[in-house]
């Protein structure tokens, strides 16, 4: 019998989780990024503007979903700001009537963010929140988002300066950007696999997406322009906001910087993916054995069948095309299948 793991009902919507705009540092108001990314294909934005916490109810309509939400940022003090270690935090509503920003403080407001203050809807009965750069500090954030109903994602650690005994100790967050594409652009190699299993192989659940953190600083027609380069694909049933957040906290989704995904199942022992024209397809697992097919001359490679290793605490897969730009699927924990 079939176990579908990403889920065979629905359709996939390509969605922007990690979007700035003119409400912070972006380039581009919320209106011109969704006139952008409906030409790109796009059906969902997760706006997360710097610290403050903005919807745009105004620009859903049949075609597009904006979906509520906001970064923080913890930085290290005392060091020097070229080596300065920071963790940046997205924080996505699940439930669109869920405007009311945790952990207010608008002592941390920078770019147009301290415009919009007035907007911001906070709890005025508590005291403003210290973040506080310690492994305890950041989970006390995440853990604070996902209670206040947020899906919490861990965002670019290679650009953050931060490492294995950082990471290693945060708690609460749902994902790990596997691709950041704003930091390719600007230099930095944000694609993390090996955070991701690092995080995996100490047992945290946890899924990978992929998102642009588009700031729109560069034209749209050069390398440069960090638009249109990571997206997270989301299996739903329809383009309606808490059926795109649900299928968020199921793992619905897989995370891409092209390649595209279209069915993941198991049977018999076995693991199968199809997919677009790959050069290779991967299963990555916990232990030293895993599994690579890869496209021999003059074959077009959309499909790959993997032993699944019984002695593995988790699964997932990775399509990488011609051109080295990957897709990747969420971990599949077998205990738990």
């Amino acid at each position: 019998m079939k176990k579908y793991l990403l889920s065979k009902d629905g359709q996939f919507y390509k969605a922007n989780l990690h979007c700035h705009s003119t409400v912070s540092d972006g380039s581009l108001t919320p209106e011109e990024l969704k006139a952008l990314y409906l030409s790109m294909g796009y059906s969902v934005i997760a706006f997360t503007d710097h610290d403050v916490l903005i919807p745009h109810p105004e620009l859903k309509d049949e075609h597009f979903l904006p979906l509520n939400g906001f970064e923080v940022e913890i930085t290290k003090e005392g060091e020097d700001w070229g080596h300065t270690r920071t963790c940046h935090i997205c924080m996505i509503g699940l439930d669109p009537e869920n405007t009311v920003q945790p952990m207010w403080n608008p002592k941390y407001l920078f770019g147009n963010a301290p415009q919009y203050a007035d907007k911001v809807k906070y709890d005025k009965t508590q005291p403003y929140y210290e973040r506080e750069y310690t492994g305890a500090g950041i989970s006390d954030i995440m853990n604070t988002a996902r209670e206040s109903g947020f899906f919490v994602t861990y965002n670019h650690p290679t650009w953050s300066v931060e490492s294995y005994p950082d990471y290693a100790n945060y708690k609460g967050m749902h994902a790990v950007e596997i691709v950041n594409f704003n930091c390719q652009t600007e230099g930095y190699e944000d694609y993390n696999p090996r955070v991701y299993d690092d995080l995996l192989r100490m047992g945290r659940k946890i899924y990978a997406i992929a998102a642009d953190d588009n700031h729109n600083n560069f034209p749209l027609n050069t390398r440069q322009s960090d638009s249109g380069g990571g997206f997270t694909m989301i299996k739903a049933e329809k383009l309606a906001y808490k059926t795109i957040t649900n299928a968020l906290l199921n793992g619905d989704f897989y995370a891409s910087e092209g390649p595209e995904i279209h069915e993941l199942w198991i049977e018999d022992g076995k693991a199968h993916i199809t997919c677009t024209a790959a050069d290779s397809i991967r299963l990555s697992a916990d232990i030293r054995t895993a599994g690579i097919r890869f496209a021999e001359k003059d074959e077009v490679l959309t499909e790959a069948t993997f032993d699944v290793p019984t002695n593995a605490a988790y699964i997932r897969f990775t399509v990488t095309d011609a051109h080295g730009r990957h897709a990747c699927t969420n971990a599949y924990f077998l205990k738990d299948l």
